[in-house]
């Protein structure tokens, strides 16, 4: 964990602030997250959710960490003119006043490469997101069926 995480969360925990967040991250909102089950750890999984700012200046995704993978990541799968889809990182995103970003299957969506354990049916993982402002928000992602289409599994 980073020394301003560490930090951020003593000093939260002294003044009584809740730990999960801080600074202008305490008006995100993560909603139905989930990811799929993985066949092993040689090919990286994905997770999904929808990230609502519900206050009124912009917020900026900055970066993901997580025990399962050692290289958590945003991509972004798109599709040409002919129907040839390819995915790219996107790096920092921003989330406007009032508004919501969705992370789903065939568009945004959390990377999770070099898996450090097979991602299991029923399991859950934490996942941490970094916000420009120094804040954090932590989410406990459920592992659905390897076939799932959404966060209902």
């Amino acid at each position: 964990m980073r020394s301003s995480t560490l930090t951020a969360i003593a000093f939260s925990i002294l003044v009584g602030l809740p730990t999960h967040s801080v600074a202008g991250s305490e008006d995100v909102v993560i909603e139905d997250a989930w990811s799929r089950a993985s066949i092993g750890i040689n090919r990286p999984g994905a997770a999904y959710m929808t990230l609502r700012n519900k206050g009124s200046d912009p917020v900026t995704l900055v970066g993901l960490e997580t025990p399962l993978a050692m290289m958590p990541d945003i991509h972004e799968t798109k599709t040409d003119a002919n129907g040839v889809s390819s995915m790219a990182p996107t790096g920092a995103i921003t989330i406007p006043p009032g508004a919501s970003v969705s992370l789903e299957p065939g568009g945004l969506h959390v990377m999770l490469m070099r898996l450090q354990t097979k991602m299991v049916e029923g399991a859950t993982f934490p996942l941490t997101l970094n916000f420009s402002d120094g804040g954090i928000l932590t989410v406990n992602v459920p592992i659905h069926g390897i076939a799932a289409r959404g966060p209902e599994g």
